[in-house]
């Protein structure tokens, strides 16, 4: 797939690159303040959240550690299925450390809330959720809220900027809007 069809299939831009950049900026600042005396591990939930979890450390001014989690429950489809399989756990004991999930977009929160259920039973110091996009009104577990939030997307399927349809479309620099005509 070439860079021409994969534009071909976005109805709009939601948001731009530079957009996006302010977005990851603000985020920074915010975490690098409220964690600026706490035990920082940013734990970047595979693979969706890949290129925003590289911008989001830079613009953060504070010692923080990093590790990764593979997590699945789409498959190729637009919707989750609810079950969540652990393909990649975390390489760390986590206890005492200030936990920040950092997730590419937070939709049903059926997958953090297992997450968190998981990862609080190791007994870190806290856990807060990051997320560079959050579609509240898709919300199916009320008690998932976003800590940090890049930006609110409406009830459509978006990709870019680390997310895909079928692994495709993460690469795109923006965040778009998928032609319904693409996974229909």
């Amino acid at each position: 797939m070439n860079t021409k069809n994969m534009l071909d299939d976005i109805k709009d831009v939601l948001y731009s690159e530079e957009q996006l950049s302010e977005m990851v900026k603000r985020m920074g600042r915010e975490i690098s303040e409220d964690y600026k005396d706490k035990n920082l591990l940013l734990v970047s939930i595979l693979k969706g959240s890949v290129i925003i979890m590289a911008d989001l450390m830079r613009a953060i001014t504070i010692p923080a550690e990093i590790d990764f989690m593979s997590v699945s429950s789409y498959g190729d489809d637009t919707k989750t299925s609810g079950r969540v399989r652990i393909i990649k756990d975390l390489d760390k004991d986590i206890s005492g450390y200030d936990i920040l999930l950092v997730e590419d977009i937070l939709d049903s929160g059926k997958t953090l809330s297992y997450l968190m259920n998981i990862l609080q039973a190791r007994n870190p110091k806290s856990i807060k959720i990051c997320t560079m996009f959050d579609k509240p009104h898709r919300r199916e577990v009320e008690s998932i809220k976003a800590d940090y939030a890049g930006g609110l997307v409406p009830d459509e399927f978006i990709v870019g900027y680390g997310l895909d349809y079928a692994q495709k479309y993460r690469n795109l620099p923006f965040v778009g809007i998928l032609k319904e005509s693409v996974y229909s």
